[in-house]
């Protein structure tokens, strides 16, 4: 309505200047018809060149008109005397219209570059406030606000369809478009309504990630397309600060833990030493009944495996926080299982344990991680097996050494397979038998930082079975 009332006025402006050009000519300075053909034309031309075609046209038409009526005899009449008049009066009339049209539209043109300079300098705005923006502020509602911004908008709604959030900009909120904005990702579509509003689809890779609601201020489809574009990527920004201070605050933590437990260590070192010290002394004195001295031994014996525990936990957290270097040598593989069984021999129990390992079968590796790894598996399977079962450790060797861990009476249900190796994730079967859920997120730790794997496979009938594949030293002679 306000740009209808607008052109109406300038159509009047228009017909008001050839008016004021006819009254000058027809009153107070009398002219040939040339001139005053050639002064309308300059007029036509300004209104075209200021305005546009309707008011130039509008223009042209009344000037013919004026010209007929006023500079054309008979004086005061529409009709023509002179045949020469009317070839006259229709070149005033085509000269006056094509160069009222041509201006226009050149007009016309250099407004178009001008909007759509407007636009790009809008959009380069709102890129660099997205892009370039401090960490950890761009959330939903600053881009929103970026938008309002750049291209003066009183509304703007932006919908996070991960989140399930709509944020608003602008000094009012139209709770009725909530619903549109829910369906307009949904359906990955472009909705102008309700009137005077515009809702338009914000994908990445193709897949709808959310959706934008903007007064509609007549922006084109391409500049709408690019602002959703440039709103994808603030939102994807936003994410991967978001996983980044995620990540940093884990690995904060678990360095926490790691110095906190590296200090117990320390502090349990010298009481450690003393009562090793004592039991050793025991031991070797001679003057021990068979009761006492076998007492002695399995203090003896329970005091190194809380020393190795300890010292398995530390490293393990350092693993876990990043705090490690691998320190790679060729080794023999045989060794490094048997150290591993022999301390882990007070809990075998019931259990029937086998290894198959070739000899001399070497890998390129760092000793303390394998073995670490080693103690992780076993432990997994004495834990989670029935006290009666067989628990086998075979290594084969095919351009990598693949160690296999398998117990044989334990199953992992199909759906918490996926998620065995995350960090801290422990099944149904498990929550009852004490951990932390470390282990197996350590060994994929260890395996990776070797280049190398681990895998599972579980199945009622061949019980479950870990993979530890290690880059191959080679065979020693």
């Amino acid at each position: 309505m306000r740009s209808r009332a607008l052109l109406i006025v300038r159509i009047a402006a228009s017909s008001a200047l050839i008016g004021l050009i006819t009254t000058v000519y027809a009153r107070w300075l009398p002219v040939n018809p040339t001139t005053v053909a050639l002064t309308y034309l300059i007029g036509i031309l300004l209104i075209a060149s200021g305005w546009g075609i309707s008011e130039s046209t509008t223009a042209a038409v009344v000037a013919v008109a004026c010209f007929n009526f006023f500079f054309l005899p008979p004086v005061g009449t529409f009709t023509i005397a002179d045949p020469q008049n009317w070839v006259a009066l229709v070149a005033f009339l085509v000269t006056a219209i094509v160069a009222s049209q041509l201006s226009g539209r050149a007009r016309q043109r250099e407004l178009d570059a001008a909007a759509r300079r407007h636009e790009l300098e809008r959009l380069y705005a709102l890129s660099r406030a997205l892009l370039l923006s401090e960490p950890g502020i761009s959330s939903s509602g600053v881009i929103a606000r970026h938008i309002a911004d750049a291209f003066e908008l009183p509304v703007v709604a932006l919908y996070d369809r991960r989140t399930d959030k709509i944020s608003w900009a602008g000094p009012q909120e139209i709770a009725s478009i909530d619903g549109k904005l829910r369906e307009v990702a949904r359906r990955s579509a472009l909705l102008r309504e309700p009137p005077g509003m515009v809702i338009t689809a914000i994908q990445l890779g193709g897949a709808p990630i959310g959706s934008i609601a903007m007064t509609d201020t007549l922006l084109n489809d391409t500049v709408l397309q690019s602002i959703a574009n440039l709103v994808a990527i603030g939102l994807e920004r936003q994410r991967a600060e978001e996983a980044t201070t995620r990540a940093e605050a884990a690995r904060a933590s678990s360095e926490l833990r790691a110095t906190v437990l590296d200090a117990l260590a320390h502090e349990f070192k010298t009481p450690l030493t003393s009562m090793k010290a004592a039991s050793s002394d025991l031991l070797v004195s001679g003057s021990l009944g068979a009761r006492d001295r076998e007492l002695a031994s399995i203090i003896d014996e329970e005091l190194d495996r809380f020393q190795a525990l300890v010292s398995d936990a530390v490293q393990m957290l350092r693993i876990d926080a990043g705090d490690f270097a691998v320190h790679r040598g060729r080794h023999e593989l045989e060794p490094i299982v048997s150290e591993t069984i022999k301390k882990s021999e007070r809990r075998l129990d019931g259990h029937h344990l086998s290894t198959q390992i070739p000899s001399h079968l070497s890998v390129d590796a760092d000793r303390d991680m394998v073995a670490l790894a080693l103690r992780q598996l076993l432990d997994n399977a004495l834990k989670y097996s029935p006290a009666t079962s067989a628990i086998t450790i075979q290594a084969a060797s095919n351009g990598t050494v693949d160690i296999t861990v398998t117990n044989s009476d334990s199953t992992i249900p199909s759906a918490e397979q996926p998620r065995i190796f995350e960090r801290f994730f422990r099944g149904t079967q498990s929550r009852q038998i004490p951990g932390t859920g470390m282990g197996l997120a350590i060994v994929q730790q260890i395996a990776q930082a070797h280049g190398g794997t681990v895998s599972m496979s579980s199945s009622p009938e061949a019980g479950t079975a870990f993979t530890l594949s290690l880059p191959r030293g080679g065979q020693e002679s």
